[in-house]
């Protein structure tokens, strides 16, 4: 059996290695290469794309691929269409893995928005000071702001980007004492983030609550239609192994 994997999150890395190594069982991880210096997952790695949806289709058919796992990032949206398309056009079964969203308790202010550039008009108001922790893509729907910006993401941004904008390098998971910190350092008024889910990056949730810092969260888009969901890796093998 040949499974492929797509994405290079931790729940992509931790499903290969669920799978990797069971007997009769081959295991490719494909990562986009938008991170200079990924982790690698166990298992069989390619890097780079398949040149869309029909060249997706194409690699499934001459790999002989049995099953395929959409396991990217909660906001890789058009990798997710393209697998579906693929998938469907190949007669591949697809299952996409997806940590559950974040669900905001008592004490936390936050404001949900459809999109990046919604969530750049939510600012108004909210303080001139903001941590912006949605990646290193999409920092042209804030480059008209006046605020200033902190920016972390795993690699360095692209402009364009807001002109106050200091940025910070570095990659997950992070501590709530680290993050109580880097807010009161930076004397933060604001956080933006996207609803990734997961508890790699959830502290930094905490920290704003603590300090009664809003946040401005940008939803996820939805799984494509008709397409099967797992929470959990373990879930996600488990499918993979009935065939």
């Amino acid at each position: 059996m040949h499974i492929l994997i797509l994405g290079g999150t931790t729940e992509a890395r931790a499903l290969a290695g669920l799978l990797h190594g069971e007997t009769g069982v081959h295991v490719t991880s494909s990562l986009a290469g938008r991170v200079a210096n990924p982790r690698l997952p166990a298992g069989e790695v390619r890097i780079g794309g398949f040149g869309g949806a029909d060249g997706l289709a194409a690699w499934l058919r001459e790999h002989a691929v049995d099953a395929v796992i959409d396991a990217t990032h909660p906001f890789a949206e058009r990798i997710s269409f393209n697998a579906a398309r693929a998938a469907a056009t190949a007669h591949v079964p697809l299952l996409a893995l997806r940590r559950p969203g974040w669900v905001p308790v008592d004490g936390d202010r936050w404001v949900s928005v459809p999109s990046l550039d919604a969530a750049a008009g939510a600012l108004d108001g909210l303080g001139d000071r903001v941590f912006l922790t949605t990646g290193r893509m999409g920092l042209a729907a804030f480059a008209d702001r006046p605020e200033w910006f902190l920016v972390r993401s795993v690699d360095a941004p692209d402009a364009p980007m807001p002109a106050r904008t200091e940025i910070l390098l570095d990659r997950g998971p992070f501590t709530l004492d680290g993050e109580r910190e880097l807010l009161a350092r930076h004397r933060i008024d604001v956080l933006v983030t996207k609803d990734s889910g997961g508890a790699a990056t959830a502290p930094k949730l905490t920290a704003a609550r603590e300090a009664g810092i809003p946040v401005v969260v940008v939803c996820r888009p939805p799984v494509p239609e008709g397409v099967r969901t797992a929470a959990t890796p373990d879930e996600a093998a488990a499918w993979a192994l009935r065939g």
